[in-house]
C-alpha cells in the first residue's frame, strides 16, 4: 500500500516551506531595535564643508591680492605664470589631517572650513609673498544616498560647499515612494572615526530644522523603507503554491489508483 500525504500535512509542510525560505523585508538594511538609543545632532547652525583626511583639493596662490598668479612649480614658486591650468595640482589631506604644500610642507588643515583654510595659508604664504590670496577647492567630496526603494542607491558628488541633507535627497531623486520618510538615517564620522547615528523625521514641517544640515564627505543617507509585504509575500508563496497543487494532483492520482 502506497502512504501518502493528508492536505493537512501538506499544509504544514506549505507553512514550514514559506517560513523557511522568506525573504521578506531583507532588502532593508541598517534596522535599529525600537529602544536603540540614537545620537543627538545638536548643530543647528547651517555650518559650511570641513576639510577632513581624504580630501582632495586644488590650490591656487596669488599675489598682490590676486594681480599675479604664482607658478609653484618652477623655481621653488620663483617665477610667474602665465598659464593658469599649470597650477592645477591636487593635493591630499592625509590621515593625521595634514597636507603637503609647496615651501610650507605638511600642514595641517583638517576641522577647516574652506575659507578658514585659505585665510589661514594666506598669512603663511605672508612670508614668502606680498599680500598672498590663495584658493581652495575640493573635488573628491561624495555622499552615499538610499532613497528607500530597498535596494537601489546613489553616489551625490557635493560639488558646492553647502550641500544640505535635502538637497542631495533631491540629487539622489527624492524620497523613493516606498521610503519612510519619518525614519531617514545618517551616519557620520566623529573626529575620533567613529560612525555617529543620527535618525530625523522629514515627514512633517518640523523636520525643516534637519532638511538644512549640510552634507559631509564620506556621510551615508539611508531612508528606511517600508515593506513591500503584499509583494514579497507574493513572489514567496507563488512557487510554493505551484508546489502545493502538484502534491495534491499527486495525491489525487494516487488515491485513484488505489
Amino acid at each position: 500500500m502506497i502512504k501518502t500525504f493528508s492536505p493537512r500535512g501538506a499544509f504544514v509542510l506549505l507553512v514550514l516551506v514559506v517560513l523557511s525560505g522568506c525573504t521578506i523585508n531583507r532588502d532593508i538594511m541598517f534596522k535599529t531595535p525600537t529602544d536603540y538609543e540614537f545620537d543627538q545632532y545638536t548643530d543647528s547652525v547651517r555650518t559650511n564643508l570641513k576639510l577632513q583626511p581624504n580630501d582632495k583639493f586644488q590650490f591656487r596662490l596669488f599675489a598682490n591680492d590676486g594681480f599675479k598668479m604664482i607658478d609653484l612649480v618652477s623655481d621653488g614658486g620663483s617665477r610667474e605664470a602665465s598659464n593658469i591650468s599649470r597650477s592645477n595640482f591636487n593635493y591630499y589631506i592625509e590621515s593625521d589631517g595634514r597636507a603637503k604644500l609647496p615651501l610650507l610642507g605638511r600642514t595641517q588643515l583638517a576641522g577647516m572650513t574652506i575659507r578658514e583654510a585659505e585665510t589661514f595659508l594666506e598669512k603663511e604664504y605672508t612670508a614668502f609673498y606680498n599680500r598672498p590670496y590663495v584658493q581652495l577647492v575640493v573635488n573628491s567630496r561624495q555622499v552615499v544616498v538610499f532613497p528607500g526603494g530597498g535596494g537601489d542607491a546613489k553616489v551625490v558628488i557635493l560639488e558646492n560647499t553647502n550641500t544640505t541633507l535635502l538637497e542631495v535627497l533631491g540629487l539622489a531623486g527624492g524620497v523613493n515612494k516606498r521610503g519612510n520618510a519619518s525614519k531617514v538615517k545618517m551616519f557620520r564620522h566623529d573626529a575620533s572615526g567613529k560612525r555617529l547615528v543620527y535618525q530625523f523625521d522629514l515627514s512633517d514641517i518640523s523636520g525643516l530644522q534637519y532638511a538644512d544640515i549640510v552634507m559631509q564627505g564620506d556621510d551615508v543617507v539611508y531612508v528606511q523603507p517600508n515593506p513591500d509585504l503584499a509583494r514579497e509575500i507574493l513572489a514567496d508563496i507563488t512557487p510554493i503554491i505551484t508546489l502545493f497543487t502538484s502534491v495534491l494532483l499527486v495525491i489525487a492520482v494516487t488515491r485513484n489508483l488505489q
